[in-house]
This record gives C-alpha cells, sequence and structure tokens, in this order.
C-alpha cells in the first residue's frame, strides 16, 4: 500500500518505520522545519559560537522490553546516552534531543516544511490538501500523527468517533525559557526540580554529547502557569522565567546573560488515555499519539507501532 502520515514526530516514524518494514511505501509531512517534533533541539549562532537548547521533551525512559530493545539499537550508534543527572533510567538524544527522529527520518520519504490543511476522500482512497495549493496523492491509507486537538480538525470530516476521541483529549501547554550565560551560573546541580509553577529546569549544555562551551540552560513552567500566560509575549515570559533562575542561586553572583528566548508548547503534555491507536479500517484512516496512551516519548512510539500492527492485521 501507498500511505501518508501526516505528523513526523516520534509517533508517525515509529509508525512509518514498521509499516516500511512490511514493505508499505509510506510518505510523511510534517509542517516543522526538520525532524524533532517536540523532542527539537533549537541552534542559535551567536557571535560565531552555536548554542544548542532541547526546548521540548527534556529526557525519556525505556521501560517496556520492546522500547529498550529499540534504545540499545540508537545507543550503539550514538543516537542516544544515558543522563544520570535527570533520572537512573534517563536517556537524551545525541548530540542533540532530535537525534532519534533525524536517524528515522534518514530512511523515510519525509517532507518537511509542509504545511497539511485536510485530508480529501476521492473512491477509495486519500489525497493531501497542502497550504500551498498543491494536492499529493493518492494514497491508499491516511495516518495522523498529530497533538489531538489538530488531529480532532481532520478527523471531524471523516470519522466522528475518532473526532469525538481526540476531542475529548486535552492537551496542556508548557512555556519554556532558553538562556544562555558568559560563564557557569552558580547552582551545583545539573538538574533543578521544584514544587510550584517551574518545576523543571535544566543546565542543557552538560548533558552527554554536548560541547559544554557555553552555559546554557532550559527552563519549563508548569501547566497551570503556561495556561494563565499562554497568550503572553515570548520575551515576557522569557524574562519571568530567567528571574525565577537566576533567583535559584541565593545570594551568589549571577553571570552575564547573553541568551534569552521563550518557546510556546500549546499541545504539550497529554493526559492517561486507554486507546492505544485508532484505525478505521473501511476507510483505511487512522491515528496515533501520546495522546492516545499518555504524555511520554515512549508512549508516543508505542502508540504509532500499535497503529502500524493494526495497518497490517
Amino acid at each position: 500500500m501507498k500511505i501518508v502520515i501526516v505528523g513526523a514526530g516520534m509517533a508517525g516514524m515509529a509508525c512509518a518505520q514498521s509499516l516500511g518494514e512490511a514493505g508499505h511505501t509510506v510518505t510523511l509531512f510534517d509542517k516543522g522545519r526538520g525532524a524533532g517534533g517536540r523532542m527539537s533541539t533549537r541552534r542559535i549562532s551567536l557571535d560565531g559560537m552555536s548554542l544548542t537548547f532541547d526546548h521540548g521533551a527534556q529526557y525519556f525512559t525505556a521501560r517496556g522490553s520492546a522500547f529498550r530493545e529499540q534504545v540499545v539499537l540508537w545507543h550503539r550508534k550514538g543516537i542516544v546516552a544515558p543522563w544520570p543527572a535527570a533520572a537512573d533510567d534517563a536517556w537524551v538524544g545525541t548530540p542533540g534531543m532530535n537525534a532519534p527522529i533525524a536517524h528515522m527520518a534518514t530512511r523515510q520519504d519525509v517532507h518537511f516544511s509542509s504545511h497539511v490543511m485536510g485530508l480529501a476522500r476521492e473512491g477509495q482512497q486519500w489525497q493531501v490538501l497542502l497550504q500551498d495549493g498543491r494536492c499529493q496523492g493518492p494514497y491508499d491509507a491516511a495516518i495522523l500523527a498529530l497533538p489531538a486537538e489538530q488531529a480532532a480538525a481532520f478527523l471531524g470530516a471523516h470519522d466522528l468517533r475518532m473526532a469525538i476521541y481526540a476531542t475529548a483529549a486535552r492537551s496542556r501547554p508548557c512555556w519554556t525559557a532558553l538562556v544562555a550565560f558568559e560563564d557557569r551560573l552558580p547552582i551545583e546541580t545539573d538538574v533543578l526540580r521544584r514544587a510550584g509553577p517551574i518545576p523543571w529546569a535544566a543546565r542543557d549544555s552538560a548533558k552527554p554529547c554536548r560541547s559544554g562551551a557555553i552555559e546554557t540552560w532550559v527552563v519549563q513552567a508548569g501547566a497551570e502557569w503556561s495556561t494563565r500566560h499562554l497568550e503572553a509575549e515570548p520575551q515576557e515570559v522569557a524574562g519571568e522565567l530567567a528571574t525565577w533562575l537566576a533567583d535559584q542561586t541565593g545570594s551568589a553572583p549571577v553571570p552575564h546573560r547573553t541568551y534569552l528566548a521563550a518557546h510556546r508548547w500549546r499541545y504539550a503534555m497529554t493526559r492517561p488515555s486507554s486507546h492505544g491507536a485508532l484505525w478505521n479500517g473501511d476507510l483505511s484512516l487512522g491515528a496515533c499519539g501520546d495522546w492516545l496512551l499518555g504524555p511520554r516519548i515512549e508512549l508516543a512510539w508505542q502508540s504509532g507501532v500499535m497503529l502500524a500492527e493494526r495497518v497490517l492485521a
């Protein structure tokens, strides 16, 4: 079959990998500029220096046997490494968090910077409608590997049951600040976990296989704080989160800040669900993603594999 997948994050890539290994022809479209999704790594050039920030998922774990096998393969290829500062079972992509997605993308027909506006059913096949007016297809099956809110907009025109599931799955936002300093911030630990509105901050430059030449931090606000500030200006949010980070040094002097930005993840965290994956065999239409299992990288991968198994059944 010729199969189209809208969304090239972990769920979409895992689904594509399984379908491709079974002999199907898979094409992926993603509106992002490059591989990553919510495992993105942002790269900044500043005064001739390169800064990198893992501004989405901070790390992942591998608790199920199937995903552990996948992580072992990545580790052997130098694509991931343990990060014990975050947790005993924490892993990160190397040299950036997006490395596993980028690796999988090299084996797929992926079209980045391609904003899909809709799916059209023509006979027994699917056409993909792009923002630039182009129409791609036909495809024998269509899969949505998108956040629930985005998937619902596509599903509503074709499968009401799946659309209802997607509408009921509400994601929570996360504001993330990216901060760089000219010298090491006087905080001993590389990871700060706090109760309250700002639950996470990490010395990104201390992760495995990073250059560490420039002190970089990622600060992530909690869902409630991010919701209250959802429509705030990015620089305002960045300033507040950077101030919070500076306060964690106590009375120690804070080095000069060389870079500051904020990124809003509108659909960051999902609530646990038991659906796993959705598949309508009559329409050859499916959906996968962490919103169908739970808010972890492993569960996004698992959802993609699960959907592929249903397609192949």
